[in-house]
């Protein structure tokens, strides 16, 4: 008799993802709605696999009490209302759907674009209140006009193809963007965002919130562009600064714009941009149709599926698509691999066209694809964030037009097995990384030309620096200055008096402050904070 599977699917997920599972006889399916975690803890008991959209928290106390769960889908992009850290330790596979709602919300940065550009909903308004101001409602053509698209992932991508079709022309920014992938896009790739704003009737944003890209379009940037600039923001609240928009707008300066999401949501009643008539809200709906619901619904009932009867492992988030045993193997290989990917991201350029990853030793006899996508996944983690996992890499990297391969045995090893992933920029730009097992501890051995042994965990500082007396005291002194203690060090130089390499452990993360005084020096050619997780 063929296993039998239990799967509790709640939060109103699509019928189709519900008929997934009812066609196969394996599967005994509950479908209920929102549950409470005490509702939760009561109904886990029994339960293979789990489906949720975003209503529904999936918490650590709820992992742990599950007896029979197996994998969690996720109907949607984010999992943050799953306790994935404790699915891992747990043995359960997280599932998501990262390209459910791609067409949805492209259509919907779209519609709000031509509602700016017709006025659309203001003179719904008046119609509405019995009103009719037709003249006051002029609005503007798209065609011939100029759209700066800020991130061209498949979201982005999707709207230039829509405003090629109304007969626009397309920019981008995108600093991990290739030359040839957007030549294969026709857009014209900007190096500087400040440089294409001025030149946009039209900009749209399709970029993950992060630490850099917060209050990316402000009043130092916004203030130089054409006062018919129209703004559309269906990515992420925030990346946008709503205050300096609002003056803009009504200093006159920026003729309008459309927002989906907002730094908080709900925006709270006395929301400035509300009172503006060339403002365009509405309330994230960028995922909201009907295909996408079924889209995402379907697409996690079939990943389930598949990884309950076959084995297979799709779109999951928390481990590579290997079986068991083979995973077993790996897995010390596939956390260096991820190290190093991490570590060469920050400290090589933006723009790359090429990865290598090279296996020297006993590691180039095994099967290395799990280990490669981990290192592809180090790498883009950096752009992404946590979109990205051992399934999707190839997605993302094709997305930037990253290219990346395997090789054996092609650089020299002075070590019983070693690690080196490698890229080059379009330019012919090289910089690379090494990395060995010392049992299954991971040891960083090599940076660029520079061999060095230190490990890679928490915060390195990688510093360049020319080879002189007293660089380690100024070093030792500005961390005492600013209050960062120093775990370990590592030093290295290509040959008395010539170049160094300078690597310590940090317990914390230097400020920019700090990074600043440290450059500053005229010895110290580069530094660079790099965070390991």
């Amino acid at each position: 008799m063929s296993q039998q599977f239990k799967v509790l699917v709640l939060d109103g997920v699509s019928q189709g993802g519900v008929d997934k599972f009812s066609e196969v006889e394996q599967f005994s399916v509950v479908v209920e709605s929102k549950k409470s975690e005490e509702e939760l803890l009561a109904a886990i008991k029994g339960v293979d696999a789990l489906v949720v959209r975003s209503a529904t928290k999936v918490p650590r106390t709820v992992i742990e009490k599950a007896d029979c769960l197996k994998v969690i889908g996720r109907a949607g992009v984010g999992v943050d209302n799953v306790d994935v850290k404790a699915a891992t330790e747990n043995g359960i596979i997280v599932m998501n759907t990262p390209s459910g709602n791609t067409i949805s919300t492209a259509e919907h940065t779209f519609s709000l674009l031509l509602s700016l550009a017709r006025n659309i909903p203001q003179a719904h308004g008046t119609m509405k209140a019995k009103r009719w101001d037709r003249k006051k409602f002029q609005g503007v053509e798209v065609n011939n006009k100029v759209l700066g698209v800020v991130g061209m992932g498949r979201i982005g991508t999707e709207v230039a193809r829509r405003a090629f079709a109304f007969g626009m022309r397309v920019l981008a920014f995108d600093p991990y963007l290739s030359l040839n992938r957007a030549r294969s896009l026709q857009v014209e790739l900007f190096e500087d965002l400040d440089e294409m704003l001025p030149q946009c009737d039209f900009v749209t944003l399709h970029i993950p919130m992060t630490k850099e890209t917060k209050g990316l379009l402000n009043k130092s940037n916004l203030s130089k562009c054409k006062p018919s600039l129209r703004i559309v923001n269906c990515a992420r609240g925030g990346l946008v600064d709503e205050t300096d928009l609002y003056d803009l707008m009504s200093e006159g300066k920026i003729a309008g714009a459309a927002f989906d999401v907002y730094s908080q949501e709900p925006p709270t009643d006395d929301f400035p941009l509300r009172d503006l008539d060339g403002f365009v809200m509405t309330p994230h709906l960028g995922a909201s149709t009907a295909e996408a619901q079924e889209s995402v619904g379907i697409e996690v009932a079939e990943s389930i599926r598949d990884y309950l009867i076959h084995g297979t492992i799709c779109n999951a988030v928390n481990v590579p698509s290997v079986d068991s045993k083979t995973l077993e193997t790996l897995k010390p290989y596939i956390d260096l691999g991820h190290k190093l990917g991490m570590i060469l991201a920050q400290l090589g350029p933006k723009r790359v066209a090429s990865l290598t990853v090279d296996y020297s030793g006993k590691i180039k006899e095994l099967d290395t694809t799990a280990v490669t996508r981990s290192v592809v996944k180090g790498f883009l983690q950096h752009i992404y964030r946590s979109n990205v996992n051992e399934v999707n890499v190839t997605h993302f990297a094709e997305t930037l037009g990253l290219a990346y391969s395997e090789s054996r045995g092609a650089v020299e090893a002075d070590y019983s097995e070693l690690i080196t992933v490698s890229i080059e920029t379009e330019c012919g730009q090289t910089r690379s990384v090494s990395g060995t097992l010392f049992g299954v501890v991971p040891r960083l051995v090599r940076i660029h030309h520079f061999n060095l042994e230190t490990s890679p965990e928490g915060v390195l500082l990688v510093m360049e620096n020319m080879d002189r007396p007293g660089i380690i005291g100024l070093v030792g002194s500005l961390m005492a200055k600013h209050d960062i203690n120093i775990a370990s060090m590592s030093l290295a130089r290509s040959e008395m008096g010539s170049h160094a390499l300078s690597v310590l452990n940090l317990d914390s993360m230097p400020g920019d402050e700090l990074l600043e005084e440290l450059v500053n020096d005229e010895n110290i050619l580069s530094v660079k904070a790099v965070r390991v997780s």
